[in-house]
C-alpha cells in the first residue's frame, strides 16, 4: 500500500496543500517549525484515528477554523481507495471511503496500514503503561479492525461501572443488583480483549526480538514481551518463550470474573474498577530484567525502534504492506541504528520520513523529496541523469 496523492484542509498549519506522492522512500524536507511532521501526522491518522503527537483531535484543525479534513487516494496492489475524514472538534468525526460514508468513523480502522517511527516512541520504554496498552491496541485494531468494537464496548462498560461504584458505599440492594449486570459485561468484553492482547504479544514477540538483535549489534542482550495483568492467568510479565500457547477468551472471562468477585470490597471502598485490561502492563525485556528503569539510553532507542520494527514485520507476515512513516528519527540515532532502520525502509513499498536537514537521511533513502517552506510543499526528485526534477 502507499498513499499516490495527499489533500489536508486547515489541518494542523496547513491551510491547503496538494501533494502527490510517489511508492518508495521520499524525505520531507525544511527547517523545524513549517509543517513536515503535520504532513506525516495525516497519514498516521488515517491507520489509527488518533495522532501520535496529542491525545485530542482539536489541535490538529487549524486555529479560526472549524473542521479539517484528511484526504488520501492510495493504491493498494493493483486497486485504488479514496479515503477522506472531516475532523470535527467536540462532534462526530465524517468518514467517507471511495466517496460513500462509514455509518461509524472507527470502520475506517484497519483499512489503512501504517507504522510510525517517532522521537516520541521513546515513551514506549520508559513511560507509563498506557503508553504501552495504547501501543498494544492500536496495532490490534490494525490487524482485526473488529477489536475497534470491542475496545470501545469494554470503555462504555467501563466507565459506567467507575460511575456506579463511586456511589456505591451509599447504595442499596438494587444498586448493587445494577452493578451485578455491568460485572457480567466487563468480563465478557475483558475476555475478548485479554485474548487478543495476549495472541498479539505472542506474535510480536519473536519479530522484536529479531529486530532488537539487529538494531543493537553483536553481543546485545536478548529482548522479550511479557505481559503483566491484575488476572493472573492473563500473564506476570515474565517473557513469552515463542510458540506459548495463551488462554482462549473464555477462559479469561472466567478468570476476570472470579478476580472481580475478589476485589468487589476493594472496589467498593476505592469507588473505582481496579481489575481488568485497563490496568495491565506491556513488559520489554533485556535480558532477564525488564527494560524500565534497567535500560540504558541507547538501549532505550534500541527497543523503541525494535517494537516498531516489529510491528512492520508482523503486519508483512500477516500478508500486508504497510507504510512506513519515519519522523524525524534519523538525527537521534548512531551509524549502527542508522543503518538497520535503512535497511529495512528501503524494501517498504513507501516510506515517509522527516528530517530538517537532508544529510541527516541515508543516500539511499534520498530517491524523491518534498521541500516544506513557507506554506508549501513541492515534490522533488532525482532524473535518469542525477539531475532533480520537479515532480509536479
Amino acid at each position: 500500500m502507499y498513499v499516490r496523492h495527499l489533500q489536508l484542509v486547515d489541518f494542523r498549519s496547513w491551510e491547503k496543500v496538494d501533494l502527490a506522492l510517489r511508492p518508495g522512500p521520499t524525505v520531507f524536507v525544511g527547517r523545524n517549525g513549517e509543517g513536515k511532521t503535520n504532513l506525516v501526522e495525516a497519514v498516521g491518522y488515517l491507520a489509527t484515528m488518533s495522532s501520535h503527537r496529542v491525545s485530542a483531535d482539536a489541535p490538529l484543525v487549524r486555529h479560526g477554523a472549524g473542521q479539517a479534513v484528511v484526504r488520501a487516494a492510495l493504491r493498494r496492489e493493483d486497486r485504488e481507495l479514496l479515503v477522506e475524514v472531516e475532523v470535527n472538534p467536540g462532534r462526530a468525526n465524517r468518514v467517507r471511503v471511495n466517496r460513500a460514508a462509514l455509518p461509524r468513523p472507527r470502520e475506517l480502522l484497519g483499512l489503512v496500514k501504517s507504522v510510525l517511527f517517532a522521537p516520541e516512541d521513546l515513551a514506549l520504554v520508559r513511560g507509563d503503561p498506557a503508553e504501552r496498552r495504547r501501543f498494544l491496541d492500536d496495532l490490534l485494531v490494525s490487524r482485526t479492525p473488529r477489536l475497534a468494537g470491542v475496545r470501545s464496548d469494554y470503555e462504555r462498560v467501563l466507565k459506567q461501572r467507575n460511575a456506579l461504584l463511586k456511589t456505591a458505599r451509599l447504595a442499596r440492594g438494587d444498586a448493587l443488583a445494577t452493578l451485578d449486570v455491568w460485572d457480567a459485561h466487563l468480563v465478557e468484553l475483558g475476555g475478548q480483549l485479554l485474548a487478543a492482547r495476549l495472541a498479539l504479544v505472542a506474535d510480536l514477540a519473536p519479530h522484536v526480538a529479531r529486530a532488537y538483535a539487529t538494531v543493537a549489534g553483536a553481543g546485545a542482550a536478548a529482548a522479550g514481551l511479557g505481559y503483566a495483568s491484575t488476572v493472573p492467568l492473563a500473564g506476570d510479565g515474565a517473557p513469552l518463550p515463542e510458540g506459548t500457547a495463551t488462554p482462549s477468551a473464555a477462559e479469561l472471562s472466567v478468570a476476570l470474573r472470579e478476580r472481580v468477585a475478589e476485589r468487589r470490597r476493594d472496589e467498593v471502598d476505592r469507588g473505582m474498577t481496579l481489575v481488568g485490561p485497563q490496568r495491565d502492563d506491556l513488559v520489554l525485556h533485556l535480558g532477564p530484567a525488564p527494560a524500565k528503569g534497567f535500560a540504558s539510553h541507547g538501549e532505550s532507542w534500541s527497543l523503541a525502534l525494535a517494537l516498531k520494527l516489529g510491528c512492520f514485520g508482523l503486519l508483512r507476515a500477516d500478508g500486508e504492506e504497510p507504510i512506513l512513516v519515519l519522523d524525524d528519527v534519523f538525527a537521534t540515532l548512531d551509524a549502527g541504528r542508522r543503518a538497520a532502520l535503512a535497511e529495512v525502509a528501503r524494501g517498504a513499498e513507501q516510506t515517509l520520513i522527516t528530517a530538517a536537514v537532508l544529510d541527516d537521511v541515508p543516500g539511499e533513502l534520498r530517491g524523491a523529496r518534498v521541500e516544506v517552506g513557507e506554506g508549501t510543499a513541492t515534490l522533488v526528485e532525482a532524473g535518469a541523469d542525477g539531475e532533480e526534477v520537479d515532480g509536479g
